[in-house]
């Protein structure tokens, strides 16, 4: 385990992810995320983003292609409703002896790496939480830990994307917050072309009508405004191929039953 010390206080470090994740949409997108990591004066700082849509629409695919690009680790942290700032920041943990030490979140390990933190589903934080980020997301560039007393500093390398979700179940988020997560970069629902693609490069030993008939119901339900992502066509569609694998049925009796199992029955109103 890595591990790093900062005034005399030991800390293990988060590991980085590696996501089988390809973004596939439209490549000004990507370079708005990129523009916005930008440094262009030894003066200037980057922005910190944050990538609106619907659930599944690939906001963290985008985030997450976006930093490879620029070659650098990638972290992830998952927001939830009960995230503290502790759990941001600095954890005490028991070790081995049963004495305590501390551990670096995936957020503060990109910090002292200059890697990329996508912090995930923002807005399910509460403001407790967000405040404890304040200071990193203007000119700052430091969290405090009050665990350990340490004022951590970023690496100029480091950067963050936040991900926000358009649904019910989320905080709003704090107007101090918001004027410190800028650009906004909305994501929408892929045009059929895309949408094709993405699921060709997720399920690569489907047929071609099996990807047909989930793209059609895909984009009816996008026209009607429902939440039905690429994210459940690719489940519908496992789901249907394991199916007709498992019964031998006939696909115009199976892919209504998958949408069913997957959606439930008011998604069978966007079947042709």
């Amino acid at each position: 385990m890595e591990r790093v010390t900062i005034d005399d206080i030991s800390l293990s470090l988060a590991h980085a992810v590696e996501l089988p994740l390809k973004w596939i949409g439209p490549e000004e997108i990507l370079q708005q995320l990129l523009a916005a990591w930008m440094v262009i004066d030894d003066k200037d700082i980057p922005f910190n983003p944050r990538l609106i849509g619907k659930p599944g629409v690939g906001k963290t695919t985008l985030a997450y292609a976006a930093a490879k690009k620029l070659g650098r680790e990638v972290f992830l942290f998952q927001a939830t409703m009960d995230t503290r700032p502790e759990d941001l920041i600095v954890t005490p943990v028991v070790g081995p002896d049963n004495r305590i030490q501390y551990a670096a979140s995936s957020l503060v390990t990109a910090m002292l790496k200059g890697g990329v933190l996508i912090l995930d589903e923002g807005n399910r934080m509460s403001e407790k939480a967000w405040a404890s980020l304040a200071p990193l997301l203007d000119d700052r560039r430091y969290v405090e830990s009050i665990i350990t007393g340490l004022t951590i500093r970023a690496n100029r390398d480091f950067r963050i994307v936040v991900t926000m979700n358009e649904d019910s179940s989320t905080f709003e988020i704090p107007e101090y917050i918001h004027s410190r997560l800028q650009p906004q970069i909305y994501i929408d629902f892929p045009e059929a072309d895309e949408e094709l693609l993405i699921l060709k490069e997720n399920l690569p030993f489907a047929d071609d009508a099996i990807l047909a008939y989930v793209v059609n119901f895909l984009q009816r339900a996008h026209a009607a405004d429902e939440l039905y992502s690429v994210r459940d066509g690719i489940n519908i569609a496992r789901y249907a191929l394991k199916m007709l694998k498992a019964s031998g049925g006939e696909r115009e009796e199976i892919f209504p039953l998958a949408v069913m199992r997957i959606l439930g029955d008011e998604a069978l109103h966007y079947l042709t």
